[in-house]
Formats: structure tokens, sequence, C-alpha cells
């Protein structure tokens, strides 16, 4: 294969560029996981997530994928088969019900279009319904990493408040965690889950729950078999700064300074340039004359934007002219919308220049494909970008 010159655009929507100053942290020479400066490390890591998750509540660390938290939040908490209700918000929605299925819980699916998220009114009048409060655990996808589309989740605890229901809200940020504006406590979530590689800007390889006290307490009447992922086992060691079993060492030296990086820059901050660079991105696909796949404007996604092809074309053939003209990878379509739709990932440790050099493969690799779409789209983005602060 001829060498391609200059650098690879990675503009899926996780796992995003990890910027060379966590490189350079996960580097440095692996330390005893059982000594003095491991358990300093530890409790320093524990603390600042805090500030991360916004909570004050215990945040675990796993060794693990997203997938790995998806799990520990269902069996630190339910019992076999009960009830929880999930939404069919996109892909990943599905998964996560999938999971809790083979976990032997009982799933009602609120059936949804992959194009709007979760509707705080269907939430109040389901739980209203539910007089026995037989539904224990509420969850949601914050942001749908393969549709665009941001649920409302304050909203989505107000509803559950109104219908005076004592369900569980689970929430997974996996794709909007220090990119989105998110807030753990001051929502009244109950178990937050994340993961490493995408607004943290970190490799895949680290999960994390940020728990509730009312979470905790279910924890301890949970009957759902769990090792790995026990929560007080974690709690327990993390409590002097250490872990259970063998943590991910090195990708938690990246942790320490992704976290550095991020308060630097201050989390306001970093969500302002995230709604930024999603506004012109959005800017750019109307200007080519193409939809977002999201259709609710109030639950545009700052991470990321699924653009539809105009029937006929397939997504994924467009994906392949741009990775092999340009060198930029772009996200698939997945599930339902599966050569449908392409994903620009627009979050992590991204700027303006990176954008534009984006959105100018993906308008140069629309009519290299021969996709029907108007010229102009980079320029549009870029006119917003010169005012947008």
């Amino acid at each position: 294969m001829a060498h391609g010159s200059g650098r690879h655009f990675l503009q899926i929507p996780g796992p995003t560029n990890v910027p060379d100053r966590i490189l350079r942290a996960i580097d440095k020479p692996t330390m005893d996981h059982r000594g003095p400066d491991f358990g300093r490390l530890g409790r320093e890591l524990l603390a600042g997530l805090k500030e991360i998750f916004r909570t004050r509540g215990p945040v675990v660390i796993y060794p693990a994928s997203g997938t790995g938290a998806w799990e520990a939040a269902l069996v630190n908490t339910l019992s076999p088969g009960d009830k929880v209700l999930m939404f069919e918000t996109g892909h990943f929605a599905s998964l996560w019900r999938e999971l809790a299925q083979r976990l032997g819980l009982q799933v009602e699916l609120v059936a949804g279009d992959w194009r709007h998220g979760v509707d705080p009114a269907q939430v109040e009048a389901r739980l209203a319904e539910d007089k026995g409060h037989a539904i224990k655990a509420v969850c949601v996808v914050h942001n749908e990493t393969s549709t665009g589309v941001a649920s409302r989740v304050a909203a989505v605890r107000q509803a559950i408040d109104r219908a005076g229901h004592p369900t569980l809200l689970m929430v997974d940020t996996i794709s909007s965690l220090a990119s989105i504006d998110y807030r753990h406590e001051a929502w009244g979530i109950d178990v937050t889950v994340a993961g490493s590689q995408k607004g943290l800007m970190l490799p895949p390889g680290l999960s994390f729950n940020a728990i509730s006290e009312k979470a905790l307490a279910a924890s301890k009447l949970s009957r759902m078999p769990r090792s790995y992922w026990d929560w007080q086992a974690m709690l327990t060691a993390n409590a002097t700064g250490y872990f259970p079993y063998t943590p991910a060492t090195n990708l938690l030296y990246g942790l320490k300074e992704a976290m550095a990086m991020l308060l630097e820059e201050g989390l306001e901050a970093v969500f302002a340039r995230h709604d930024r660079h999603a506004e012109a991105t959005r800017r750019a696909v109307v200007a080519w004359g193409l939809e977002v796949q999201c259709m609710e404007p109030r639950e545009y996604s700052s991470s990321l934007t699924a653009v539809r092809l105009p029937d006929g074309h397939d997504a994924d053939a467009f994906r392949a002219t741009t990775l092999d003209r340009f060198n930029l990878s772009l996200g698939n379509g997945l599930g339902k919308v599966s050569k449908k739709v392409f994903r620009i990932g627009h979050l992590g440790d991204f700027n303006d220049l990176m954008l534009m050099g984006t959105l100018a493969g993906v308008e140069m690799g629309l009519a290299r494909a021969g996709v029907p779409h108007k010229p102009g789209g980079a320029q549009a983005a870029i006119d917003y970008l010169k005012t947008a602060n």
C-alpha cells in the first residue's frame, strides 16, 4: 500500500483524536498499583471526576468499554424480573435494551423513529399509569451516537417528579460527557454511564458510573448476580485510592491529563466550543442541500451531526470515497440508518481549522462520489465561524 502523506482525519464520533498531552501522559512507565504513589493518584482522580460529572457523590472507574458501565448500572441496582422503561432513540439505546433483556430484566420499550429524543410527556404519562410502581428504572441515552439526537434529560427528570414516581433514572452519557452540558446531581440522575473515548479524549478502555445516594441504597437491596461490576467492592477499595483488581494504570495517567485540560479550558467554554462547531456543521449541511438526521432543533447534538444522503445514494460508498481520496474517516450509519447516513464527529480535542478541514473533505467527497448537492457548505461554515464567538 502506498504511503499517504499528511495526517489522517479521524472524524468519527468516537474514539476521538487523542491529544499529544494525553499520549505523553499515557507513555509514562507503569507504576505499582498497590504502592503509595498510586494511592495518591487514585484519590486525585476520583475527586476530580466529581467536577466533570458535576456531583458530590461517588464515581466508579472500570477497566472496560461503555458496555460494561451499562451492565454495572443495571446489575447494581435491580433484581431479576424487574421492569425497566427504555426508549428507542437509536442504535445504542437498542443495544442497551438488548443487554437488559439478556440479564433477565423485563424491558418495556417505547418505540421511536430514530430522529427524535425521549419525549418527557411520554415519560410522565407512562409513569402516571404505573400505580403499583412496577417500573424500577427509566433508562435514557443522553446523546444518541448513531443519530446525533440529544434527549432533554433535565426535562425527563422533571417529568418523573411530576408523576410522583420513585423509579431510578439512569442516563448514558458516553458521547456527551465533557462535550455537552450535563449535571448528574442538579438534574437528579441516579446512575450516569460514561466512557473514556469521546469527550474525555482518551483511547477506549475506561468506563464510569456516577452514583446517587438513592442508587447506592438500591444496590443494597439488588439481587442481580455481580462480581466484577460490584460497586461495593470498588467503593471500599476506592476510599484509599486503590481498586479491587488490576486497574488500567496508564489510561489513568491519561485521565488525569484529560481532566486537567478540560478544567484549564473550563467546562462552560468546552460546551460552548462544541455548540459552535456543531452549528457550523449544520449550516454546511443545509447549504449542501442535505438533511440532518435529527428533526428537532432543540435536540441537536453538539458532539456529532448525522447527515442523510438522498435516496439511491449509498452513504458507505461515499465514506469509502472520502477515505480513499482524502484520508478522511467519517462515521457510518448503524442499524436502521445503515447506508442512509454518514456521521461527522466534532467532539473532543477539536478546533476551527480541524472542522474546516473536515467539512472541506466532505464537500470534495460529495462531488467526487457523485452525490447531488449544492456547493458552498464549507463556506457557509466559515461565514458562521467568523462571526460566532
